[in-house]
């Protein structure tokens, strides 16, 4: 056996001795463990270009830095919708990847609901500062105060952001936006085309959709409509999290286990806070918790996780069944078609 083989093998033993101890079965740990060592392996007689062959992060690095330049390269005005969630938190670092050593050429778009987590404004403003780049906000407020959008009974503002999000993209002209969403995360996304066109009025048919043969991408469109390009769209939520591990990207500090006031509700755990109240009946308590997505502070739910650092999360999502939507977003669980429903209006 040649070192190499070894040290790849004692790495597979580690990480799922890491898993098992968290309590998770020997499938899982197993099948987690061959996802954190995703390398080529082929055997020893096998070609040199085999043997060179991408590894899994490598491969869907390079397939999303082609895709951010091809619509660059396509595209008079594009943007990248930045939230400071994680997703295009990896969107941005592989912006920047693609571009280096020169600046990222567009700006990045938020649509803020009014209602986000204090820590991911803070993280957004921070990085948009050292990066030196344009930040363009679209307001839910601003269209609630002149009275162009209503609050919900239930109050949450996340299905509110799809006419700021069309009102920022043809106020500034944008071409093509770039979004985040990944196929793994809800059957609405997994429809998507990675560029997906939307009508003149930021509609989305998903019965209508371009072929992408290979890596073809078609971003043809007529006066009035736009393109959404979604670079990680094959990635799943633990390519995320096993890239943010191997790049070594920073977070907003609520994605990793911290104390935090909160109270259950459908299922979840929310937190306590300015827009996001207990019912009388609802007990609040301190848990050590930690945020699998971070949307709207009144509709996304904390999972309970002692995770304190990325590779204590790289093994808890290796051994998850479910994704951070359906585990911790309220407004995914309107109806069965709530995303896609979203989506068809002009929402991410």
């Amino acid at each position: 056996m040649s070192a190499q083989t070894f040290s790849e093998e004692l790495e597979v033993e580690n990480v799922t001795q890491d898993i098992a101890a968290a309590g998770v079965s020997p499938q899982a740990a197993h099948r987690a463990s061959e996802e954190r060592a995703s390398v080529s392996k082929p055997r020893g007689d096998a070609p040199a270009a085999a043997r060179n062959r991408l590894g899994t992060l490598d491969a869907l690095e390079a397939e999303a830095i082609h895709i951010i330049r091809e619509v660059v390269a396509e595209f008079e005005r594009p943007a990248l919708l930045f939230s400071g969630g994680k997703d295009s938190v990896v969107m941005l670092h592989l912006a920047t990847k693609a571009f280096w050593p020169g600046k990222v050429p567009f700006p990045v778009l938020h649509v803020d609901t009014g209602h986000n987590f204090p820590e991911v404004i803070e993280f957004r403003d921070r990085t948009v500062e050292r990066l030196g780049l344009k930040l363009v906000v679209g307001s839910v407020q601003e269209f609630i105060d002149r009275g162009e959008l209503q609050e919900r009974a239930d109050g949450t503002r996340n299905p509110l952001q799809t006419v700021p999000l069309l009102d920022a993209i043809q106020r500034n002209k944008f071409d093509a936006v770039f979004g985040g969403g990944r196929r793994d995360e809800d059957k609405a996304r997994a429809k998507e085309r990675i560029l997906s066109l939307r009508d003149e009025f930021g509609q989305w048919d998903p019965r209508n959709q371009r072929p992408e043969l290979w890596n073809l991408y078609n971003g043809r469109y007529t006066v009035g409509q736009h393109v959404r390009a979604f670079p990680i769209s094959n990635w799943t939520e633990l390519d995320i999290w096993r890239y943010i591990e191997r790049e070594g990207i920073e977070l907003p500090a609520l994605y990793y286990a911290h104390e935090r006031e909160v109270f259950a509700r459908d299922g979840m755990w929310r937190a306590v806070g300015e827009v996001s109240q207990p019912a009388p009946h609802e007990e609040v308590i301190t848990k050590l918790v930690r945020y699998r997505t971070v949307g709207d502070m009144s509709c996304t739910g904390a999972v309970e996780s002692d995770a304190a650092d990325v590779a204590a999360v790289v093994v808890e999502v290796a051994a998850s069944t479910l994704t951070e939507r359906g585990a911790t977003r309220a407004d995914d669980r309107i109806s069965e078609a709530a995303m896609e429903d979203r989506k068809k209006d002009g929402y991410f």
